[in-house]
């Protein structure tokens, strides 16, 4: 079973992927193409932080599977904006 200790951390791991794509996806908004490495590693760190939580989930009971799937669907969600408004051909 995951520790509380261990879902403390990833969802603070989480939390500071969140916050540096949104921030770089308001610069994106505003600067168009001028941060396309930074937008292209805030993306991979969302995507690693859901692949975490997965991983995660696979070993935590049902009050942590409930925080990991919020947080999750979190980052889906700013994953699937910053697609949507500035998608990059990598």
């Amino acid at each position: 079973m995951a520790t509380r200790q261990s879902v403390d951390e990833h969802l603070q791991q989480c939390m500071q992927a969140y916050d540096y794509a949104e921030e770089q996806l308001k610069i994106a908004s505003k600067q168009e193409h001028y941060n396309d490495q930074e937008y292209s590693d805030a993306q991979m760190q969302l995507e690693d932080a859901v692949n975490a939580l997965n991983k995660l989930w696979l070993s935590s009971n049902d009050q942590q599977r409930e925080q990991l799937y919020r947080m999750r669907l979190q980052l889906q969600s700013l994953q699937n904006n910053m697609i949507l408004q500035h998608p990059l051909d990598v």
